[in-house]
Protein backbone atom coordinates (compact mmCIF):
# COMPACT_ATOMS: atom_id res chain seq x y z
CA UNK A 1 0.00 0.00 0.00
CA UNK A 2 1.45 3.35 -0.97
CA UNK A 3 2.28 5.79 2.13
CA UNK A 4 1.06 9.36 2.20
CA UNK A 5 2.97 11.67 3.77
CA UNK A 6 1.87 14.97 5.87
CA UNK A 7 5.33 16.37 7.17
CA UNK A 8 9.23 16.21 7.66
CA UNK A 9 10.52 16.98 11.25
CA UNK A 10 13.86 16.96 13.11
CA UNK A 11 14.18 13.46 14.66
CA UNK A 12 14.58 15.12 17.93
CA UNK A 13 11.25 16.73 16.91
CA UNK A 14 8.39 15.51 19.41
CA UNK A 15 5.67 13.98 17.62
CA UNK A 16 2.51 13.98 20.07
CA UNK A 17 -0.25 12.92 17.95
CA UNK A 18 -2.65 11.51 20.36
CA UNK A 19 -5.76 12.11 19.86
CA UNK A 20 -5.47 12.81 15.83
CA UNK A 21 -6.04 10.97 13.07
CA UNK A 22 -4.78 10.16 9.26
CA UNK A 23 -6.53 10.68 5.84
CA UNK A 24 -8.67 8.05 4.48
CA UNK A 25 -12.59 6.56 5.84
CA UNK A 26 -11.64 4.52 8.16
CA UNK A 27 -8.61 7.29 8.96
CA UNK A 28 -5.20 5.98 8.49
CA UNK A 29 -3.17 5.67 11.76
CA UNK A 30 -0.76 8.21 12.12
CA UNK A 31 2.93 6.90 12.69
CA UNK A 32 6.41 8.12 11.86
CA UNK A 33 9.26 6.63 9.29
CA UNK A 34 12.53 8.03 10.96
CA UNK A 35 16.13 8.27 9.06
CA UNK A 36 19.38 9.55 11.61
CA UNK A 37 18.36 13.13 11.43
CA UNK A 38 14.66 13.56 10.25
CA UNK A 39 11.43 11.84 10.97
CA UNK A 40 8.59 11.90 8.39
CA UNK A 41 4.80 11.90 9.76
CA UNK A 42 2.68 9.28 7.59
CA UNK A 43 -0.01 6.97 7.43
CA UNK A 44 -1.39 4.51 4.80
CA UNK A 45 -2.87 6.35 1.64
CA UNK A 46 -6.18 5.29 0.68
CA UNK A 47 -6.78 4.31 -2.76
CA UNK A 48 -9.58 6.80 -3.14
CA UNK A 49 -7.52 9.93 -2.06
CA UNK A 50 -9.64 13.49 -2.85
CA UNK A 51 -9.42 16.85 -0.84
CA UNK A 52 -12.79 16.08 0.88
CA UNK A 53 -13.22 18.26 3.66
CA UNK A 54 -12.23 15.57 6.51
CA UNK A 55 -9.18 14.50 5.25
CA UNK A 56 -8.07 18.18 4.21
CA UNK A 57 -8.84 19.21 8.11
CA UNK A 58 -6.97 15.66 9.51
CA UNK A 59 -3.94 16.47 7.14
CA UNK A 60 -4.30 20.52 8.70
CA UNK A 61 -4.56 19.11 12.59
CA UNK A 62 -1.48 17.18 12.13
CA UNK A 63 0.53 19.93 10.71
CA UNK A 64 -0.75 22.39 13.57
CA UNK A 65 -0.16 19.92 16.36
CA UNK A 66 3.64 19.46 15.16
CA UNK A 67 4.10 23.36 14.69
CA UNK A 68 3.40 23.88 18.31
CA UNK A 69 6.59 21.85 19.33
CA UNK A 70 8.72 23.38 16.93
CA UNK A 71 9.51 24.08 13.17
CA UNK A 72 7.69 21.32 10.68
CA UNK A 73 8.27 21.47 6.86
CA UNK A 74 4.05 20.69 6.36
CA UNK A 75 3.83 19.23 2.89
CA UNK A 76 0.89 19.46 0.36
CA UNK A 77 -2.25 18.00 0.46
CA UNK A 78 -2.44 14.82 -1.30
CA UNK A 79 1.43 13.68 -1.76
CA UNK A 80 2.01 10.10 -1.45
CA UNK A 81 5.01 7.67 -2.20
CA UNK A 82 5.16 3.91 -2.75
CA UNK A 83 6.13 3.04 0.72
CA UNK A 84 7.75 3.63 3.97
CA UNK A 85 11.61 2.68 2.86
CA UNK A 86 10.88 5.64 -0.63
CA UNK A 87 10.06 7.58 2.37
CA UNK A 88 13.71 6.80 3.94
CA UNK A 89 15.67 7.06 1.12
CA UNK A 90 13.86 11.02 0.00
CA UNK A 91 14.71 11.92 3.50
CA UNK A 92 17.93 10.78 3.68
CA UNK A 93 18.80 12.08 -0.13
CA UNK A 94 18.24 15.39 0.70
CA UNK A 95 18.63 15.31 4.54
CA UNK A 96 20.92 18.56 4.20
CA UNK A 97 18.49 20.67 2.71
CA UNK A 98 15.64 19.76 4.56
CA UNK A 99 17.68 20.16 7.64
CA UNK A 100 18.61 23.60 6.44
CA UNK A 101 15.09 24.70 5.77
CA UNK A 102 13.87 23.40 9.42
CA UNK A 103 16.49 25.69 10.58
CA UNK A 104 15.71 28.22 9.03
CA UNK A 105 11.39 27.84 10.30
CA UNK A 106 12.76 27.91 13.13
CA UNK A 107 10.67 30.16 15.50
CA UNK A 108 8.76 30.94 12.59
CA UNK A 109 4.72 31.20 11.26
CA UNK A 110 3.49 31.96 7.92
CA UNK A 111 0.57 34.71 8.01
CA UNK A 112 -1.36 35.08 4.68
CA UNK A 113 -2.78 38.31 3.69
CA UNK A 114 -4.98 39.10 0.68
CA UNK A 115 -6.44 42.49 0.00
CA UNK A 116 -9.29 43.81 -2.45
CA UNK A 117 -10.53 47.26 -3.30
CA UNK A 118 -14.24 48.11 -3.47
CA UNK A 119 -15.18 47.95 -7.17
CA UNK A 120 -17.00 51.34 -6.96
CA UNK A 121 -15.64 53.27 -4.37
CA UNK A 122 -12.48 52.74 -6.69
CA UNK A 123 -14.38 54.09 -9.51
CA UNK A 124 -15.19 57.11 -7.61
CA UNK A 125 -11.68 57.89 -6.45
CA UNK A 126 -10.55 57.72 -9.94
CA UNK A 127 -13.32 60.08 -10.87
CA UNK A 128 -12.62 62.59 -8.54
CA UNK A 129 -8.77 62.50 -8.77
CA UNK A 130 -8.08 61.68 -12.91
CA UNK A 131 -8.57 65.03 -14.28
CA UNK A 132 -8.84 63.53 -18.06
CA UNK A 133 -10.86 60.14 -16.63
CA UNK A 134 -13.66 63.31 -14.89
CA UNK A 135 -13.39 65.45 -18.44
CA UNK A 136 -14.34 62.16 -20.05
CA UNK A 137 -17.43 61.30 -17.99
CA UNK A 138 -18.96 64.92 -18.20
CA UNK A 139 -18.91 64.75 -21.71
CA UNK A 140 -20.27 61.42 -22.22
CA UNK A 141 -23.15 62.11 -19.18
CA UNK A 142 -24.13 65.59 -20.65
CA UNK A 143 -24.11 64.03 -24.62
CA UNK A 144 -21.19 66.60 -25.87
CA UNK A 145 -18.63 63.54 -25.58
CA UNK A 146 -18.43 61.55 -29.22
CA UNK A 147 -19.12 57.53 -29.79
CA UNK A 148 -15.03 57.10 -29.35
CA UNK A 149 -15.47 58.40 -25.75
CA UNK A 150 -16.77 55.61 -23.47
CA UNK A 151 -14.19 53.49 -25.35
CA UNK A 152 -11.54 55.46 -23.98
CA UNK A 153 -12.68 56.24 -20.87
CA UNK A 154 -13.16 52.43 -20.05
CA UNK A 155 -9.54 51.83 -21.18
CA UNK A 156 -8.16 54.91 -18.98
CA UNK A 157 -10.26 53.64 -16.03
CA UNK A 158 -8.45 50.37 -16.57
CA UNK A 159 -5.08 51.19 -16.54
CA UNK A 160 -5.80 53.62 -13.72
CA UNK A 161 -7.03 50.74 -11.68
CA UNK A 162 -4.39 48.23 -12.39
CA UNK A 163 -1.95 51.14 -11.23
CA UNK A 164 -3.04 51.93 -8.21
CA UNK A 165 -4.00 48.20 -7.06
CA UNK A 166 -0.28 47.72 -7.95
CA UNK A 167 0.98 50.26 -6.18
CA UNK A 168 -1.00 49.70 -3.53
CA UNK A 169 -0.19 46.32 -2.89
CA UNK A 170 3.38 47.29 -2.89
CA UNK A 171 2.82 49.83 0.21
CA UNK A 172 1.30 47.25 2.21
CA UNK A 173 4.21 44.67 1.41
CA UNK A 174 6.68 47.27 1.76
CA UNK A 175 4.97 48.38 5.07
CA UNK A 176 4.74 45.11 6.59
CA UNK A 177 8.17 43.31 5.22
CA UNK A 178 10.08 44.65 7.83
CA UNK A 179 8.69 42.77 10.47
CA UNK A 180 9.04 39.45 8.21
CA UNK A 181 11.90 36.91 7.50
CA UNK A 182 10.83 36.52 4.44
CA UNK A 183 7.35 37.25 1.99
CA UNK A 184 5.64 35.42 -1.16
CA UNK A 185 3.32 36.90 -3.57
CA UNK A 186 1.31 34.71 -6.25
CA UNK A 187 -1.29 35.67 -8.14
CA UNK A 188 -4.13 36.72 -6.75
CA UNK A 189 -7.94 35.15 -7.82
CA UNK A 190 -11.07 36.84 -7.84
CA UNK A 191 -11.66 40.71 -6.63
CA UNK A 192 -8.27 40.50 -4.74
CA UNK A 193 -5.67 42.61 -6.23
CA UNK A 194 -3.03 41.46 -3.59
CA UNK A 195 -2.31 37.88 -2.19
CA UNK A 196 0.88 37.91 -0.39
CA UNK A 197 2.56 35.50 2.62
CA UNK A 198 4.81 36.46 5.21
CA UNK A 199 7.21 33.73 7.35
CA UNK A 200 7.03 36.06 10.68
CA UNK A 201 9.26 35.43 13.68
CA UNK A 202 7.69 34.50 16.98
CA UNK A 203 9.41 38.18 18.64
CA UNK A 204 8.24 40.47 15.48
CA UNK A 205 4.74 39.05 15.63
CA UNK A 206 3.08 41.87 17.50
CA UNK A 207 4.97 44.73 15.58
CA UNK A 208 3.51 42.44 12.21
CA UNK A 209 0.42 42.36 13.52
CA UNK A 210 -0.12 45.65 15.01
CA UNK A 211 1.04 47.19 11.34
CA UNK A 212 -1.04 45.47 9.55
CA UNK A 213 -4.09 46.67 12.02
CA UNK A 214 -2.89 50.26 11.42
CA UNK A 215 -2.82 49.51 7.38
CA UNK A 216 -6.49 48.26 7.76
CA UNK A 217 -7.53 50.99 9.60
CA UNK A 218 -5.99 53.77 7.21
CA UNK A 219 -7.50 52.37 4.50
CA UNK A 220 -10.75 52.13 5.25
CA UNK A 221 -13.66 50.36 4.50
CA UNK A 222 -13.10 50.80 0.72
CA UNK A 223 -10.31 48.17 1.15
CA UNK A 224 -10.99 44.51 2.69
CA UNK A 225 -7.57 43.11 4.17
CA UNK A 226 -7.85 39.63 5.26
CA UNK A 227 -5.45 38.60 7.50
CA UNK A 228 -5.17 34.41 7.93
CA UNK A 229 -1.99 32.90 10.70
CA UNK A 230 -0.12 31.91 12.11
CA UNK A 231 -0.31 29.62 9.57
CA UNK A 232 1.93 26.48 9.25
CA UNK A 233 4.42 27.66 6.68
CA UNK A 234 3.50 26.07 3.48
CA UNK A 235 4.92 29.11 1.14
CA UNK A 236 7.88 28.55 2.81
CA UNK A 237 9.29 24.92 2.30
Amino acid sequence: MSVYVYSIISKAHPTNLDGLHGVGKPPGELRTVTTAALSAVVSDAPEDLRPRRRDVLAHQEVQERLMADGPVLPLRFGLTAPDDNAVRAALDGRAEEYGGRLEALEGCAEYHLKVSWEEEALLRRILVESEEAARLNKQIRDGSGTPEMPLALGELISREVEARQRALGAGIVEALRPFARDDDSVPPTGQDFLSVSFLVEEGQEEMFLATQLSLANQLGDECDLRLRGPLPPYSFV
